[in-house]
């Protein structure tokens, strides 16, 4: 059963960020959403690929009136050395996602199966969600592939701006 749907209230989220500012979702005012990005952490290379190239793809989310955050359940040094080690200089990196909060957003959970991932961590998601808090869209993996194509999303964003495409999937 999902905790909820397109047009429902997303939960609360609240992360430290790499920055050093707590990130509140609920004080965040985007003109047209926020897109939040869960990723495994410093130890995936197919989430550094994807946030370098969302690194890249900022300013034009940006022109769209849509603020990016990528939040891990990695710790604050783990954090702080995936901003050091990855090119994502652009992108906001939120860290400490507790499990217990992932699992309110419907996120999969996979345990460490060797020494270089953490015993517990998020696997990947990507969620739309409009100013009013409200779900737009969402994918989340179980899985560090199949991801949202970051390029065909600014397309879709465009779309969805242009024709004000309501939100599906809400039965």
């Amino acid at each position: 059963m999902k905790n909820f749907k397109p047009r429902q209230e997303v939960p609360e989220l609240v992360v430290n960020t790499v920055n050093g500012m707590d990130w509140n979702l609920r004080e965040t005012e985007p003109e047209n959403f926020n897109l939040i990005i869960f990723y495994r952490g410093l130890h995936c290379p197919v989430c550094k690929s994807y946030l370098e190239e969302l690194n890249g793809l900022i300013s034009d989310y940006s022109e769209r009136g849509v603020n990016v955050i990528a939040i891990s359940s990695n710790n604050k040094e783990l954090a702080e050395k995936t901003v050091k080690n990855w090119d994502i200089e652009n992108v906001t990196i939120g860290y400490d996602m507790p499990i217990e909060e992932a699992r309110k957003w419907d996120l999969y959970i996979s345990e460490g199966i060797n020494d270089k991932e953490p015993n517990e961590f998020i696997e990947p998601a990507l969620f739309l969600i409009r100013p009013d808090q409200t779900l737009y869209a969402s994918s989340i993996q179980s899985m560090p592939f199949a991801r949202p194509k970051l390029k065909e999303l600014l397309k879709s964003i465009d779309f969805v701006l242009d024709k004000d495409y309501p939100a599906r999937g809400e039965k």
